[in-house]
């Protein structure tokens, strides 16, 4: 992988490109067969870095990873799990916060578990007391070490009622992969009903695990002693398909993205069809286009799932420099996600941030001091410039605008792409852009 992509842009990027497995599905999967005493079988895996990331944490822990002549498909045996060295786990945690999940199964299958200090992008707090909170309320002892956090369960992990502040996906998940082994009845309210939570759940169930999604977002998970294997065809990425939709109408362009399925998409869907964009949707996948003429400006706000997902607004926000008038994005999942419109800015887009909650209800936000709305004044024509990538979908934003840009841009910092983008190169190379890796 190359740290660096010269693109030479202006060009509407046309073909055919296909989505697999979500990566926030996907890692997550692979975590819970560390639950497990047989052999599980996922597929639809995507060629990303944090695919290989989370296969290195799970060999370490004595997970058996078989991948031999099989594309998209990892067959994964964890029946001799067994405890790994700090150091090792130590070396991973710079680029994945996996650990803090691999805790509840590993406290079912160990009785111990170690959370070194964690890495991951950085577009707010994300802090792990969530996560810890939960394990405390499951039996889990928690002790502070210089080198990070050693967990043990003395009396074992016993059901609780867990009630989240925030619909936090990654604590949805840790009480999920804590919850199914542990004794008795846990009951999740403000749970994350996210597609990828939904699809971890049908995971689990396959595993033996008895979940119940009720309304108001309240989950009910009654432990069980064992969990098998499982074989399962991840859902696709809906945020790699809605960034690509993005570039399309960046660039002026038409994309067919094979693979992509419309109801996780929906709320992008209607966001994407108020602009002006044009879709079309049949069984093997999505066609999203600009149909030419003036694109309409909009306010929105992210939000956790159904609303519009955090992942879509940034290559979002690249899409609405070009059209007529003033949009609103108000971000109200992470508090720093907005701060990569300053590169835009300098590639001639008109971005203002702002500290108010503006277009929309107030948000937890609003009272902080962070710029977390943004008003984008458009249509404005973007200029090549030379700009560095923060953080992964801030990333994908940056080559969209250098791509809508006339003239060579140069995006440095790539490699952070392809955490959640796969064979990035082959598909600019399929919708024809123009770029070189120096």
């Amino acid at each position: 992988m190359t740290s660096s992509l010269v693109v030479d842009g202006g060009s509407p990027l046309v073909g055919d490109i296909e989505v697999r497995g979500a990566k926030n599905l996907v890692s997550k999967a692979m975590v819970a067969v560390m639950l497990a005493e047989e052999r599980c079988r996922l597929r639809g895996v995507p060629e990303i870095s944090d695919v290989q990331i989370v296969s290195g944490l799970l060999e370490l822990h004595g997970v058996v990873i078989d991948s031999t002549d099989r594309d998209g498909e990892l067959v994964l045996d964890p029946t001799n799990v067994e405890q790994a060295h700090i150091a090792d786990i130590d070396t991973h945690a710079g680029s994945s916060r996996v650990p803090v999940l691999l805790c509840g199964p590993l406290l079912h299958r160990l009785g111990e578990a170690f959370i070194p200090d964690l890495g991951g992008c950085r577009i707010g707090e994300r802090p792990i007391n969530y996560h810890l909170d939960v394990l405390r309320t499951f039996g889990a002892v928690v002790e502070k070490r210089q080198d990070g956090l050693r967990l043990t369960a003395p009396n074992g992990l016993h059901a609780a009622d867990i009630h989240l502040p925030y619909p936090s996906v990654g604590a949805t998940e840790q009480v999920l992969l804590t919850a199914v082994r542990a004794i008795g009845r846990t009951t999740l309210r403000g749970a994350a009903i996210e597609p990828e939570i939904m699809d971890l759940i049908a995971i689990l169930q396959k595993m033996g695990a008895i979940i119940s999604v009720q309304t108001d977002r309240v989950i009910l998970i009654e432990g069980v002693d064992r969990l098998g294997g499982f074989d399962h065809l991840a859902i696709p990425d809906r945020i790699e398909a809605g960034s690509w939709a993005c570039a399309a109408l960046a660039t002026r362009g038409d994309i067919y993205v094979r693979g992509a399925q419309q109801l996780p998409m929906m709320p992008f869907l209607n966001v994407f069809r108020r602009i002006g964009g044009k879709f079309e949707i049949d069984d093997d996948g999505i066609r999203f286009w600009h149909p030419g003429g003036t694109l309409n400006s909009i306010a929105i706000e992210t939000d956790v799932h159904p609303g519009f997902m955090t992942d879509w607004q940034q290559p979002l926000v690249v899409a609405l420099t070009q059209t007529a008038g003033l949009s609103i994005v108000h971000e109200t999942v992470y508090e720093n996600r907005l701060g990569f419109t300053d590169a835009l800015v300098d590639a001639g887009a008109h971005i203002q941030t702002f500290r108010e909650c503006l277009g929309g209800s107030p948000c937890r936000f609003g009272r902080a001091n962070y710029q977390h709305s943004a008003v984008i004044s458009g249509p404005t024509p973007l200029q090549a410039a030379e700009i560095t990538v923060p953080d992964l979908r801030g990333g994908f934003s940056y080559v969209i605008a250098a791509l809508a840009a006339q003239g060579r841009s140069t995006v440095h910092g790539i490699d952070l792409i392809h955490r959640g983008y796969e064979r990035f190169s082959e598909k600019l190379d399929n919708l024809g852009a123009v770029y070189k890796l120096p």
